[in-house]
């Protein structure tokens, strides 16, 4: 009994270690981003995971239109958007 926990006992702690260090953290910030695209609205001012800054003309169950700064208009997917850097 005494050889098991001496062997199993560092594994569990590194599997805590990871857990807690690693795991953990990705599914918050895979949340978080979610969250973001799921709240996104006509208006928001985005960056793209592409660099492309533009804003929301409209916004459809799996695809944004983002109208850029020179007037044209890109189809992107929802989950292209990689941040929301002003509300409207």
């Amino acid at each position: 009994m005494e050889n098991i926990l001496g062997t199993a006992g560092p594994l569990v702690v590194m599997f805590a270690l990871f857990y807690f260090l690693l795991i953990r953290p990705q599914q918050k910030r895979q949340k978080a981003v979610n969250q973001m695209q799921a709240d996104l609205k006509k208006g928001d001012k985005i960056v793209t995971i592409g660099g492309l800054h533009g804003f929301i003309d409209s916004i459809d169950e799996g695809t944004v239109v983002i109208k850029c700064g020179d007037g044209s208009r890109l189809t992107y997917d929802r989950n292209a958007i990689r941040e929301v850097t002003e509300n409207k």
